[in-house]
């Protein structure tokens, strides 16, 4: 033993040697670092020689640390022209990928210890031209699939891709859904080509550094489409594939690719084949590229690509891993441990794969040896000694990172010293109670510790007992027990004491205690709490549901503290709910002691959720459900029931059951009335008199048996196409009737007046057409047409039989006769004999139009069309004084007949583009007398017949028309305040000529006028009303 204590003595001695010349960690002073920045990755761009690359460290530390830098595990030279320390931090100038790339770490060193920050590498970044060579040109063909390489030039990191076409910056855009661009090879993908198509493609790279961005693009690839009369329907096959294992990480986004050749161009959608498509999928579900961001293992699984498109369909499936990197649990804390005693440190992580984990001392391992234990996550030190202390790590890792925690630990040894916790100086106590008072000295190793009353050493008694941690317990205090109380403590290296005042005080009791309540959900209630207490002290109450304090502070609360007497804590419980029924725990609090008392708050409400949903006896139209009875709250139940949600839709929807009222002590029912092969959740809802109680979790989603499907498909027609086509269409079945897979549709059709019907499979969901072709089929046949859906399961019923004609042709005979008429400058009527309709190879649609200019082609003429049988039609926008052909031709949908036989017509002269000037006006009586000069006509312009006045009072929403010959007019005059709006032009063969509009004012017998070219009346309306609107300012 004395050996001991003089070895001890010796390291106190060499321990204060070491503090005086300023090596030692002082406790209480000095403090190890703590990492406040540490390096990032970084990718610096190759060739930028005149920049320099910065990677931080700063840690806080007492006193200041020093730093140091590893590059590879070896010390990088500081100080030289290419390495500086700048504030911890470490600046490379010139930086060489040769020289500098790798894994960097931060050493932070003080006397306390050595901390190593986490690895930085620092990579160059780089993106090379595109090859020199000229790309081969390609080829495709109209209505088929083709991509164009990429084949971008050596580069890191990853790029991004884009396409041009012909020339910058006309990029590509994929909206019709015919291009895909890849960003994981960089190729343009066309679903379906067309002529137009044809062009120059250049592939565009772009690479995004930390602090720079550099793009390149390719050299033209020629792609030419060969047009084709016909080009063929062909169903999906996906082209670009995601892997069948993809590995990720959590937080990270993931994102998978799929692209489909076809004709239609095929659509794109996603599901997750083993449980629900995660919600934050969000449109990329319906496009090319499903995008999953914030990453979590709820979206591990295996996920569907299916393309599709009239003609069939393409699946490709692959799975997502998704791992994590190490991520802390549980971690060590700073530790001051006296000398000879056991220090147990634990850190625990999250990670996958799972994490190994090593320990550092001072950037050192720590290995098992002696008096050292490393066990995994856990470090084992016994008998500690002055030189365990310093700067501890925990690094756990696994192949996606590496992450570290760190802690300080420091071994005291020490006489003990209660200057930082001296025994409480008055101690109040409760007469009858009992009273705890603490011995806390600073010591290392642990002392001795004994306490005194005055000059009495107290030993246990069945009223006084000395805890082993030094603190002493007085039972059943009474007024003899004041006094003075002292401790001491001592060990090998000194001794202590502290001394307090014990003063005994009246005890508090409950007067008045709660009493136990029963109320309804919503109601308010009053706990009623009284106590009594000594006198000199203060008193509070607190209050407590199922031992938990209640916050009597917060305005939105429920809780409320009645103001009144020091003695009395009333609890008012407003709008009370189900979760705070329980036992309430009013206390009555002074500083020496406290009294309590309970009562029990009964809530009655709505029932609580059932639990336990199990679906069971699964049909094509029912299921049984059970479940279990949930709280019925203190009211019983009196009925539930039954929620489902089909995958449909995301609304829950109450269910048709057997029987169809459930009691309130069933737990089981039958419900009916369900689609066949669809997909359902279920919940059970309870209820009784107070209402509807919560709705079970959803039962897990089932599907009903399949079966032959039930209803026949709808909207059946078709006809039109090319020449001996019959097309019959009709609406795609929704996936409500489908009833199973192996979905298609017979389609059944015979010609008028036979009895023979052909029928014809088409295996595809997504059909809604079929075309049927016969060289023999002559135009405008009439057919029989029916139609009915199957599955696995079988046929449903035909549909009701429609009449489909086959497509028409041309019209075989025009209009026997024409005649054209110039009605005025800018319009002519056409009018000619009517087509029989026998003669139409179908039914007759309507005319056609045709007129072109003397000078001009017939090839450039303008077209025309009437919407019915009318044998006679305007043509307007035409030129003044201009001579043109005219011809009619007959048209159905399969396109026009031969020509009638061609007319001339001359447009008339224009009208003056003149209005009539020196309009004057003059109110006389009720009347308005409006005056204007004759418009003269010049030998280019078409003779002035009259003039039109339209107008209108100020209540009106319609001008008036007046026809005049004259050049004045009388109208009534405008009511008080009001006025009148006019508009006069003249009028010939030609057509109108421009107006004058005229705003007449009663209040100043005076008006505007405003010269307007447009003969638009909406246009002159709207001046109107601004010219009304800047008068009633005025």
């Amino acid at each position: 033993m004395m050996e001991t204590v003089l070895g001890l003595l010796l390291l106190s001695s060499v321990s204060l040697k070491e503090v005086i010349s300023g090596d030692v960690c002082v406790s209480g002073h000095d403090s190890g670092p703590v990492f406040e920045e540490e390096p990032s990755s970084l990718i610096y761009p190759e060739g930028l020689t005149e920049g320099k690359v910065t990677l931080s460290c700063q840690a806080r530390a007492n006193p200041a640390a020093s730093y140091r830098w590893l590059l590879n595990g070896t010390e990088v030279p500081l100080g030289s022209e290419r390495h500086t320390l700048v504030a911890g931090n470490l600046v490379i100038s010139s930086p060489e990928p040769s020289r500098d790339t790798g894994s960097y770490q931060c050493l932070v060193i003080n006397r306390c210890g050595t901390i190593i920050s986490r690895a930085a590498n620092l990579k160059f970044g780089y993106l090379h031209d595109f090859s020199p060579d000229s790309r081969s040109p390609q080829t495709a063909y109209e209505g088929v699939g083709t991509f164009l390489a990429c084949q971008p030039p050596p580069h890191y990191p990853a790029l991004s891709y884009r396409w041009l076409i012909n020339e910058f910056p006309n990029f590509i855009r994929a909206d019709d859904g015919r291009w895909f661009v890849s960003q994981v090879s960089g190729n343009l993908f066309l679903a379906k080509a067309e002529p137009n198509d044809t062009a120059n493609y250049f592939c565009f790279t772009t690479i995004n550094l930390d602090i720079s961005t550099k793009s390149t693009f390719s050299k033209p690839i020629p792609l030419s489409v060969l047009p084709n009369a016909n080009p063929r329907k062909s169903a999906p096959t996906i082209k670009v594939r995601f892997p069948a294992e993809t590995y990720a990480l959590t937080g990270h986004t993931v994102t998978l690719e799929c692209f489909a050749y076809g004709n239609p161009v095929p659509k794109l959608r996603w599901r997750k084949v083993d449980g629900l498509m995660p919600s934050k999928t969000g449109s990329s579900a319906e496009g090319p590229t499903l995008i999953l961001p914030d990453l979590s293992f709820d979206d591990e699984g295996v996920y569907e690509c299916e393309a599709y498109n009239s003609e069939g369909r393409d699946t490709h499936q692959g799975r997502i891993s998704v791992q994590a990197q190490p991520d802390w649990v549980q971690v060590m804390s700073d530790s001051e441990v006296e000398i000879s005693s056991e220090l147990l440190w634990s850190c625990l992580s999250s990670g996958k794969p799972r994490p190994s984990v090593r320990w550092l001392r001072n950037g050192q391992p720590v290995i098992t040896q002696d008096r050292v234990e490393v066990n995994g996550a856990n470090l084992k030190i016994s008998s500690l000694a002055l030189d365990d202390s310093g700067m501890y790590q925990c690094v756990a890792e696994n192949k996606h990172g590496t992450i570290y925690a760190s802690a300080e630990l420091r071994v005291q040894v020490q006489a003990p010293d209660f200057r930082l916790n001296p025994v409480r100086r008055l101690i109040p106590a409760a007469r009858g109670g009992q009273v705890m008072i603490e011995c806390r000295p600073r010591a290392a190793p642990k002392p001795i510790l004994f306490w005194s009353r005055g000059t009495e050493l107290l030993a246990n008694s069945s009223r006084i007992t000395v805890a082993p941690d030094g603190t002493l317990w007085i039972r059943n205090v009474s007024r003899a027990d004041e006094g003075k109380y002292t401790c001491f403590a001592e060990n090998y290296l000194g001794k202590a004491n502290s001394t307090g005042h014990l003063s005994v005080r009246d005890a508090t009791k409950i007067t008045l205690a709660p009493s136990n309540a029963d109320i309804n959900q919503g109601e308010n209630v009053t706990l009623q709490c009284h106590a009594s207490h000594d006198p000199t002290m203060d008193l509070t109450f607190t209050w407590a549901l199922k031992g938990v304090l209640l916050d009597l502070e917060d305005p939105a609360g429920r809780y409320f503290r009645i103001q009144g007497q020091e003695n009395i804590g009333d609890l008012l419980i407003v709008n009370a709910q189900l979760s705070q029924a329980g036992i309430f725990t009013c206390t009555a609090q002074t500083v020496v002691d406290s009294a309590s008392a309970s009562a029990r708050l009964v809530v009655r409400a709505p029932p609580g959720p059932p639990g336990g949903i199990l679906v069971k006896m699964v049909t094509d139209t029912s299921v049984e459900l059970w479940w279990s009875h949930g709280h019925d709250n203190h009211s019983p139940i009196g009925k539930y029931i039954i929620m489902g949600q089909s995958s449909l839709s995301s609304e829950w929807k109450k269910m048709r059951t057997e029987p169809a009222n459930i009691e309130g002590n069933a737990e089981s029912a039958r419900v009916i009335g369900l689609m066949a092969w669809m997909d359902y959740r279920f919940q059970v809802i309870a209820s009784n008199i107070l209402g509807k109680g919560e709705p079970s979790q959803p039962s897990a989603r089932i599907r009903t048996q399949p079966a032959a499907p039930t209803v026949a498909p709808s909207g059946l027609g078709g006809g039109g196409g090319d020449h001996h086509e019959l097309i019959v269409t009709w609406t795609p079945m929704a996936r409500e009737y489908q009833n199973g897979d192996g979905f298609g549709y017979i389609l059944a059709f015979r010609r008028k007046g036979t009895a023979a019907w052909s029928e014809v499979r088409i295996p595809h969901v997504e059909s809604s057409r079929h075309v049927y072709y016969n060289q023999s089929l002559a135009p405008y046949t009439p057919f029989e047409v029916k139609i009915q859906a199957y599955n696995r399961k079988g046929v449903g019923p035909f549909s009701q039989t429609v009449e489909v004609h086959s497509a028409e042709e041309e019209p075989t005979v025009g209009p026997a006769s024409i005649n054209a008429t110039a009605l005025s400058a800018f319009e002519i009527q056409v009018s000619w004999e009517p087509v029989q309709q026998l003669s139409a190879n179908g039914i007759l649609r309507g005319y056609e139009i045709r007129y072109w200019r003397q000078h001009e082609r017939e090839a450039a003429a303008d077209r025309v069309r009437t919407a019915g049988l009318e044998p006679t039609a305007r043509v307007s926008g035409l030129r003044p004084s201009t001579r043109y052909h005219v011809a009619v031709f007959a048209y159905n949908s399969a396109g026009t007949g031969p020509s009638s036989p061609r007319t001339t017509v001359t447009t008339r002269k224009p009208p003056p583009n003149r209005p009539p000037g020196n309009v004057s006006w003059k109110i006389q009586g009720s009347q308005v007398a409006v005056r204007w000069d004759h418009v003269t006509a010049l030998h280019n312009e078409s003779a002035v017949l009259g003039y039109k006045v339209l107008y209108k009072h100020e209540d009106q929403t319609v001008l008036k028309l007046l026809d005049k010959t004259k050049t004045s007019v009388s109208l009534p005059q405008p009511k008080d305040n009001g006025y009148v709006v006019l508009e006069i032009r003249s009028w010939g063969e030609g057509g109108d000529g421009p107006a004058h509009e005229i705003i007449v004012s009663r209040d100043s017998g005076t008006g505007m006028m405003v010269q307007n070219n447009s003969s638009s009346v909406q246009s002159s309306s709207l001046l109107l009303l601004i010219l009304f609107l800047s008068l009633m300012d005025l």
